[in-house]
């Protein structure tokens, strides 16, 4: 037989109501009462009806995960930490790609936020950059959360979660230049992406620092996918034959790089040094494996959920163990080394 409110009110000894307040995380509820609550939960392995109850009141029980973003990984990895967030809260997940023209896709998220009664949304990069979204979100008064690529500033809204991508892409340039690296490409991704201008700035910064020149057609445009590297690999180490060391703005261009430079019979690391960034799949499943910077998106993405439900339950001030700002960190790997 199915537990019902009724069955954990009972042996809580409390009233359905009190039962209702705990399973929906209103902060007024005493934590004894909550602690009852949830031990009579845990015993009955009561599982609440997450559409009944958000049918039932005002309050909605699904928060939404919005993205526009190529990469696979991350969008798994992004969803794994919010699910897991969701579920201790009692939450369900909505999760939505974005795509199309931008009056299009401003047109379905509208469309969907309205339609899907949800009680906040996390954004992720290139989306959660975007002025004519956030303008569009706070027009229909919608909690949500931004993840972006930068640091903590006062002129930001404070609702949101930053990626120190300059600090961690500072550190992979001082790692090749620590090699004896001087003729260090940058292979980019999308420009719409602010993390590809934070881990560029980062990148000219540490050659500036070490009292290096930027050359700028070493800076080689690009998108965000293995084609990407190999296509942009290939046309550089044919241009430039000084070129001792490759940072690229993530693992997937990084392997496309690796895989090029593979063809055209370049010993890694001994004649070239790649450095990609991210730490996905990618940068594990090469030979060699990469150098890198650890991006830990799940626990980015519990942290994102955790400030959205504090937004909409009205205690984000009070939860002093909201972290705000991850920096990814430097992992060495077979792919770099001395420059002979």
């Amino acid at each position: 037989m199915k537990v019902t409110i009724n069955d954990v009110a009972k042996l809580a000894g409390v009233s359905m109501k009190t039962v209702s307040r705990v399973m929906n995380n209103e902060p007024s509820v005493r934590k004894k009462t909550y602690d009852i609550v949830m031990e009579a939960v845990n015993e009955l392995k009561y599982q609440p009806n997450l559409a009944a109850r958000s049918l039932a009141g005002t309050k909605s029980f699904t928060i939404g995960l919005v993205y526009d973003n190529p990469n696979a990984y991350y969008v798994l990895d992004m969803q794994k930490g919010i699910l897991s967030r969701c579920k201790e809260e009692g939450y369900e997940l909505l999760i939505h790609p974005c795509s199309g023209s931008d009056d299009m896709m401003l047109e379905e998220l509208a469309t969907m936020v309205k339609r899907a009664r949800i009680s906040g949304l996390i954004l992720t990069p290139p989306l959660s950059e975007r002025p004519d979204v956030i303008e569009m979100l706070d027009q229909l008064s919608v909690n949500y959360v931004r993840i972006l690529s930068g640091c903590e500033s006062s002129s930001e809204q404070t609702d949101c979660i930053y990626v120190n991508d300059r600090d961690a892409s500072f550190a992979i340039t001082e790692h090749l230049i620590s090699l004896g690296h001087q003729h260090i490409a940058f292979l980019s991704g999308d420009k719409e992406h602010k993390s590809t201008l934070e881990r560029l700035a980062g990148y000219k910064e540490a050659l500036s620092k070490n009292g290096i020149a930027v050359d700028e057609s070493l800076v080689i445009d690009g998108q965000y996918s293995f084609e990407s590297g190999v296509t942009n690999a290939k046309q550089l180490l044919a241009d430039n034959k000084d070129v001792s060391a490759i940072f690229a703005c993530n693992d997937e261009i990084a392997a496309g790089a690796l895989f090029a430079a593979r063809l055209m019979s370049i010993k890694i690391p001994q004649q070239l040094s790649i450095a990609g960034f991210e730490d996905n799949p990618f940068s594990r499943q090469t030979w060699p494996k990469l150098t890198t910077a650890h991006q830990s998106i799940d626990t980015i993405a519990q942290h994102a959920a955790k400030l959205l439900f504090a937004k909409t339950r009205g205690t984000r001030n009070q939860d002093k163990d909201l972290r705000k700002m991850f920096t990814p960190e430097l992992v060495v790997r077979d792919s770099t080394g001395a420059q002979e």
